[in-house]
Order: C-alpha cells, then structure tokens, then sequence
C-alpha cells in the first residue's frame, strides 16, 4: 500500500470510528500484551457471545487499521480502491441511519510494534476494561529494552477511569508491575495464590487420540472444576481466566461461565494440536514466536502425555524483531534445547542458526540438529524421517510462514483453511 495513501485512510478511519462511536456507545474491552492477546481475546468473546451482541477483531486486525476496520465491521480493501470505497460506503451508512445490530460490547485486541502504536489507538478509544496480558521481550528492534516494551503496554491500564476495570496476569511480573499506573478497579488472575482469578492442579489429558486440560477454578472461596476440550496448553487456560474476569465484570456467575468456556477452542497456529502423516503428533505454534513463547511451548513438548510417544523434535523458526538481544536469545533458546529431553532440532532462517548453535555449544550432538533455508526441503525432510508416536513442534515469528510446514505433514491437509493460521488468499498469494 501506497504509504502517503495509507497516512491518509488511516487518518479517515479514525474520524470515522470516532463517530461510530460517539452513536452508538458499545461498551469496549481492550486487551494488550506481549503474548497471549488473541487467546484472551478469543475466551472473552466465548463468555459474553451468548447474552451480548459482541464483536472481536476481524481476522488479526489490530494496528492503526486494522482496529478502525473491526469498529466499522469491515474487512480489509488491501491494495483495492474499490474495495476500500466499499468499507467508507459502510462506515457513512452506519453514521446516516441507526443499525439495530450494531454490537453492545467491542472487544479489541491492541497490538504494539513500535512505541506509540496502542497511545494512538487509545487517543480515539475509551476502554470499559483493559487487560494486560504478558510483559516480555517482544519487538525489542524498535523498543530498544523491556521497559519501553512496558511503558507502551501499560497505557491499555493506565488510561481507564477509576469506574473501570484493568485485568491484569499476576504471574508475569513485568505486567503485574504496572497495576501501579492505573485507578480502575484490578481484577488479577493467574496460577499465583493471590490472585484473585486463580487456576491450579493443571492436568493434561489423553483419550482415545483427543486432548483436554483439568484444572481447578478459585475464586473468593468458591471452588469450581473445570474441563477445557481439545486443549493442549496452559497459555490456554491464562486466555480463560481473562474470559472468567471479563465474565464476572459483566455480572454473570460462575455457573453461565463455565458452561461457556466449554466451548472455547483453541486457535489456529497458537499451540494447537494436529494430528500429522505416519500417526505423528503436531503442536502446531506457527502464528508467531518470541523468546517467553518458546520456552512456554517447549515445556508442552516434553509434557505432552501420549504414551508410548516417539521421538520428540522441534522445528524453530527465526525470532524477528529483537533488536540486540537477537543473536543471544536465540543461543539461549538452543541452551534450554539442550538441557531437555529433545530429541532432534530443526531450524529455518539465518537467526534461527543461532539456536543451532546455542544447543551444539550445550552439548547437542551434531547428529541432531539440523538447519535449512527453506519451507520445503524441512516437510520434505521431516517427511522421511519422522514415525509413529513422534511428536513435532513447530513455531516461528509470523514472517517465517512456519504453518507451510505444518501443511505439508499434517494428517488432512485439505483442512488446512479450517485448522492453519494466515489461510485467506491474501496470504496465499
């Protein structure tokens, strides 16, 4: 997209959403964090669907344009004129007639690659409830340090009213951090025994080929068990203690909660299992990586309970966006490789080499890693090599396109639109 042109429709699109907004009033939760925004977005959207009219964001629109889209409930024009003359046509007749339909509650993911992105869409948002996921190192190119990382994050809190609510993880200690900058009422979760939303005796479980999560919901002394189907991470279950805060902000109970959550899946390419060619086991995490999101996931790998499991490999991409840490986050990547029970490493990318290293520098025999260049000799490879039982993990940042591997040794590739990230036909081009 032309970029003088983009400055220019960014700029329509947010007059625009500031008028929709000012008719129609929806109540708006806006979530934000270096990890785990679109799981929480997701679960929220679970919990409130049935007696709101809610939207989330459209696709993974949530930057300068993207947001505005979700608020207009239109799609991107892309690089179409006409298509975009369509999204200003639907934006114009929401402001001259008054649409029955329009949505109670938006729920918008805020994304942040560059200092000031989520300042810019709060300038024109008012938040009901922020929600701050994680605190890591993420985009660290253009924030420089984690504190800078914090400093942006923490306006999704730090500008709500003190009639609001800030949701915020009080098991990452960067975000728990910042409940300091707001005057809105905290609702904390996590597995911390303070929190007040807490979750514990986690337990993965397998079942005739299918998966699930246990685990024991508390909250001001009431003791809940609940059974989350089909899911295979407990970055999952921290998504659904955002969903159970929002849930009990918005005054539902624990009982209309939980048969909700029931319902919550996991999304494509965010840990979620596949199953792959020759009986293999795929953790599919394609959609995007970062240092925390590789250890988070390396930890399912070697917990994963199947029995009889085979060999456990790990198909890594490179981690884009690191700035100066790059070259040591990814060696201390290779580092924690080597220290557990992995079986085989592949990586893809010039970075991602240094993952290679950090694991040979660690004592990973030769014979066990590999790298490559591209998407196909790695499905090619992992094609010939893997067995029955063998469990394979495979992640990397959003532009390595790790799910081009996934759809070449899962088990149904002609569900790759219904089961893989990034799928729609502007990515396929």
């Amino acid at each position: 997209m032309n970029k003088i042109f983009k400055q220019i429709l960014q700029i329509i699109l947010k007059y625009l959403s500031i008028l929709i907004l000012r008719k129609y009033h929806p109540q708006i939760i806006g979530i934000t964090g270096s990890v785990g925004k679109t799981s929480a977005k997701e679960a929220i959207y679970t919990v409130l669907s049935k007696q709101y009219l809610v939207r989330k964001n459209i696709k993974n629109y949530n930057n300068e344009i993207g947001v505005p889209l979700t608020i207009i409930g239109a799609s991107s024009g892309y690089r179409s004129g006409w298509r975009w003359l369509r999204v200003l046509l639907k934006a114009s007749r929401l402001l001259i007639w008054r649409m029955d339909n329009y949505p109670q509650i938006l729920v918008l993911e805020m994304g942040a690659d560059h200092p000031g992105d989520i300042q810019y869409l709060l300038s024109f948002i008012k938040c009901h409830i922020g929600v701050l996921t994680t605190v890591s190192e993420s985009h660290l190119e253009y924030f420089g340090d984690i504190g800078n990382v914090a400093v942006e994050k923490r306006n999704i809190i730090s500008q709500l009213a003190k009639s609001d609510f800030a949701v915020i993880n009080m098991d990452n200690e960067k975000a728990w951090q910042q409940k300091i900058f707001t005057k809105a009422s905290v609702y904390s979760y996590g597995e911390n025994v303070q929190a007040l939303i807490r979750a514990s005796d986690l337990t993965l479980m397998h079942r005739q080929n299918d998966f699930g999560l246990n685990f024991k919901l508390y909250y001001q002394g009431t003791v809940v068990p609940m059974f989350l189907p089909q899911i295979i991470s407990h970055q999952q279950v921290s998504a659904i203690l955002v969903g159970v805060a929002v849930g009990l902000i918005f005054n539902m109970n624990l009982v209309q909660i939980g048969e909700r959550v029931n319902l919550h899946h996991s999304t494509p390419g965010r840990t979620k299992y596949i199953p792959g060619v020759k009986g293999t086991h795929i953790i599919d995490d394609s959609y995007n990586s970062s240092p925390i999101a590789v250890i988070a996931a390396l930890s399912l790998l070697i917990d994963l309970p199947i029995e009889a499991a085979g060999k456990k490999w790990i198909v890594l991409g490179d981690m884009l966006e690191l700035g100066q840490i790059s070259e040591s986050a990814h060696q201390e990547i290779g580092a924690q490789i080597a220290s557990r029970n992995i079986d085989y490493l592949i990586t893809f990318g010039e970075r991602a080499r240094d993952i290679a290293r950090g694991a040979r520098n660690n004592g990973m025999t030769n014979d066990r890693i590999y790298s490559f260049n591209d998407h196909y000799s790695i499905s090619v490879f992992l094609q010939d090599r893997i067995k029955n039982q063998d469990i394979i993990l495979i992640k990397g940042s959003q532009g390595m396109r790790m799910e081009k591997i996934v759809k070449e040794i899962m088990a149904e590739p002609e569900r790759a639109h219904e089961l893989l990230v990034r799928q729609d036909k502007e990515w396929l081009k």
